[in-house]
């Protein structure tokens, strides 16, 4: 297989293995990334061996496929969810450790951290269900209950609310008092699939099965349509400041702005892409919010800018056999950026390393 070419050269390291991975990220302390795969393996990566892929370990902690995967509460370890029913403490070094048994699947799950790392919450769906827990995992502080089948889930940016979406809508939760207020419904008729929150609270935006996205104001519940997407938008991220919504879902990046009256009325900017593709997943660098990183369905990474005029290929997916990527995430500090594709590529990108 011919190297993948431009920033992964230098400054990264991929290796193929078996199965379309369904999530990768980066442990709290930044120490290690980790891979899932939908057949049930987890490949652990030292950051210290990011150069030397050999190195790089592979688990079978469930019987059955993997299906999501999250930081855990201890600095150093994962979360993932099973076929089996199972949710196991992955620490590396260590033997997996049973958190929590389900009646039925945990499809998404999502961590917090506050900024110290002294506090932490975890949240995952089983159905209508959307179990919490903060600190550890002896009790649920709650269970929120739904009128169907939770499709997402993600943490305000304090940690002290929690949105989900479902059929028909989406709902905004307090997490602040563990006992899981519902704050407010917000009804659109169809399925929703991906959620995202403003990081100031202004906003709920989902993505649709029918290609579109819709969008509540939080304060008054004022709907937001944005449409015109060629296929099923799958990737949503707001930037660290809430300007900008990033969108997957079209050959070029979509973003949608949140100021100035925005995003009605306002046409989207359309930010460099792929020709003769389209965008499967965004993510916003944690710290530097003027950077976006985007893959694409011919595995093809570019780092740019939200104006457009600074466009880093990390990789250029020249090899079909790359696939499509589908995980993209920056440990925490953004130093290092860890990519999977459908076909079982992994990667790690060390953007700090010098020349």
């Amino acid at each position: 297989m011919q190297a993948p070419l431009q920033l992964i050269d230098s400054r990264g390291k991929y290796k193929e293995v078996e199965g379309n991975i369904i999530g990768c990220v980066t442990s709290q302390d930044g120490q290690y990334s980790a891979f899932a795969t939908a057949d049930g393996d987890l490949w652990l990566v030292d950051r210290k061996n990011l150069q030397q892929p050999e190195t790089w370990q592979m688990l079978q902690p469930h019987e059955g496929g993997i299906l999501c995967l999250s930081q855990d509460m201890t600095p150093s370890g994962f979360i993932t969810a099973g076929d089996d029913n199972q949710l196991l403490r992955i620490i590396p070094g260590k033997e997996p450790e049973l958190l929590a048994k389900t009646k039925r699947w945990a499809e998404h799950m999502v961590t917090w951290f506050d900024q110290s790392g002294s506090a932490c919450k975890v949240a995952f769906t089983v159905g209508k269900q959307v179990f919490l827990y903060q600190d550890h995992f002896d009790e649920p502080v709650c269970v929120l209950e739904h009128e169907s089948t939770v499709s997402d889930l993600t943490f305000s940016k304090d940690g002290k609310k929690l949105v989900t979406s479902y059929y028909n809508g989406a709902a905004l939760w307090s997490a602040a008092d563990n006992v899981g207020t519902k704050i407010k419904d917000f009804t659109w008729k169809g399925s929703h699939l991906v959620v995202a929150l403003h990081p100031k609270e202004e906003a709920i935006v989902t993505s649709m099965q029918d290609h579109d996205l819709h969008g509540w104001r939080i304060s008054d519940g004022h709907n937001m349509r944005m449409s015109g997407y060629p296929v099923k938008v799958n990737s949503l991220n707001f930037s660290n400041d809430g300007k900008w919504l990033a969108t997957s879902g079209a050959e070029s990046v979509v973003m949608w702005p949140f100021f100035d009256g925005g995003p009605m009325g306002k046409p989207p900017v359309e930010l460099p892409g792929i020709p003769g593709g389209y965008c499967t997943i965004v993510q916003f660098h944690p710290v530097y919010g003027d950077l976006l990183a985007a893959g694409f369905i011919d595995g093809s990474i570019l780092l740019i800018s939200p104006d457009g005029e600074k466009v880093l290929p990390i990789v250029l997916g020249q090899d079909k056999t790359f696939g499509s990527i589908t995980a993209l995430n920056f440990d925490p500090s953004g130093s290092v950026l860890c990519f999977g594709t459908e076909k079982g590529v992994i990667g790690l990108i060390d953007l700090a390393a010098s020349e």
